[in-house]
């Protein structure tokens, strides 16, 4: 696993999965007054205080002096880092500079040695493509600056500054460096700018694609990534996860569906939802707990003994030992042996279906809670609203989430937001400790986690059909 070098900015250390590759050649572009030079700054000030890694900072433009005075504003004082040996801040001429590094044991090269220099930034590179009329020349000059960086192993950042912000070609060196990020400065809600991070690419790291709301502050750039929220610290406090039974949904989920939590699955009516479920269910009755399904007019119970199936589940097993519940809304046919084990809802009252619901579950049962018995929740909304009303689920379902949470069980809920209306659905999703949205457009389905107690949301990811259980992968 390759190593990493942090880059002083923690939300830009989490995009790109802990750091910049160590020894890797990064372009950091944008126009003018994006802070460019900052985050310059604060990747060599963090990296000699904080991880004790001398750097060099390059300048073609500014006066040393210039910079001590506008940088001891963020409290960097790089002259004490120069005093200590952890600093150096050169101003030179690009052709001198490029001079000195071909040189062996020239003057760049035993700086790098004297302070035993780990970081690089080199303000701006601009000036080499614009120094020389010959696009090959200043191309070479280009490939000689990055593998000499690379030959002396420097994690380096090279600025760039760019002259529009839609560039209609894309610069040589962005192919050349092994990382691009971008800083953007932009209109926003009419009144304000915001600044944007964007990662373009940074070979040998996973990254957090999309762009990141960041800030310069009294202590520099703070980044915040984007699909971001204030984490629900009451709720991982349970810090017990029942696993969905898909592996990339767990990792989203930072483990699973919390216990004592209630998530939604929003989905349209185009997606096949019905995997997900599935996984969910197996996986639950397969840990031993006991599950309450509150079934659709569109999956059956026989769907769902076939769906078990295909999972390697014998769904009769659990019927019999009472480990599962049907609450259903529709006459229909259903297997042999599933009668004892099925609510019969179609018929009762809103008043009847809640005390029946709070008996068989037994919420506040002391009984449940000596035994140890862990219940999981799978209700589909959709059945509730068109049998008993929006008004009707409204109440319900606060009730139920709050009497869910109080005895430590969990529950999925399914819903389409867009056919129950946006009203109903902001309420569903305000109420619930967590929204999984999963959709098709085009060709394709989607999945995406909207809301977690764990205060993080995902970016979209598409739904590939495999043919191993659980049948779905997410990428």
């Amino acid at each position: 696993m390759n190593s990493c070098t942090a880059s002083g900015i923690e939300g830009l250390d989490f995009v790109i999965s802990g750091g910049f590759p160590t020894g890797s050649t990064v372009l950091v572009e944008g126009l003018p007054g994006t802070g460019k030079t900052i985050l310059g700054m604060q990747f060599l000030y963090h990296g000699a205080v904080d991880h004790n890694e001398p750097g060099i900072f390059i300048t073609f433009e500014e006066f040393p002096d210039q910079l001590y005075a506008e940088l001891l504003a963020f409290g960097w004082d790089l002259k004490a880092l120069e005093r200590a040996n952890m600093l150096r801040v050169i101003c030179i001429s690009p052709e001198i500079l490029i001079e000195q590094m071909e040189q062996p044991n020239g003057l760049f090269e035993n700086i790098v040695n004297e302070i035993g220099c780990k970081r690089i930034v080199i303000d701006s590179v601009s000036l080499f493509q614009f120094a020389s009329n010959d696009l090959k020349e200043s191309r070479n000059t280009l490939y000689k600056l990055r593998n000499i960086l690379r030959k002396l192993k420097l994690t380096s950042l090279l600025i760039q500054e760019s002259n529009s912000s839609e560039q209609s070609e894309v610069p040589f060196v962005n192919y050349l460096v092994d990382g691009v990020v971008r800083l953007s400065l932009k209109t926003h809600l009419n009144e304000y700018r915001k600044r944007t991070l964007e990662v373009l690419k940074m070979r040998g790291c996973k990254i957090t694609e999309g762009e990141h709301i960041y800030r310069i502050n009294e202590q520099g750039i703070h980044l915040v990534p984007a699909l971001s929220m204030i984490e629900d610290k009451t709720a991982m406090q349970l810090q017990s996860f029942g696993s969905t039974g898909i592996a990339k949904l767990d990792e989203l989920l930072t483990g699973g569906i919390p216990k004592g939590s209630c998530f939604m699955l929003d989905t349209n009516s185009k997606a096949n939802y019905r995997y997900i479920i599935a996984s969910v269910i197996v996986t639950r009755l397969l840990k031993g707990d006991h599950v309450a399904l509150l079934l659709s007019s569109l999956v059956d119970l026989y769907d769902l003994k076939y769906l078990c199936q295909l999972f390697g589940l014998d769904l009769d097993d659990y019927v019999k030992s009472g480990h599962v519940i049907f609450i259903e809304h529709y006459e229909r046919q259903r297997p042999p042996g599933y009668e004892s084990s099925t609510i019969h809802a179609g018929n009762m009252t809103n008043q009847e279906f809640k005390n029946t619901i709070n008996e068989k579950l037994g919420y506040a049962s002391s009984h449940r809670n000596e035994s140890g018995d862990e219940w999981f929740l799978y209700y589909d909304l959709n059945t509730i609203v068109s049998q008993r009303g929006k008004e009707f689920v409204i109440k319900y379902f606060a009730e139920e989430v709050s009497k869910i949470s109080s005895a430590g069980m969990s529950m999925l809920a399914l819903s389409n937001f867009t056919e129950i209306g946006y009203e109903t659905a902001s309420f569903l999703e305000r109420t619930s400790h967590g929204v999984i949205k999963t959709w098709v457009d085009g060709s394709y389905q989607y999945l995406q986690v909207l809301k977690s107690p764990q205060g993080n949301m995902s970016s979209p990811f598409l739904v590939e059909n495999i043919m191993t259980k659980p049948f779905i992968r997410l990428v």
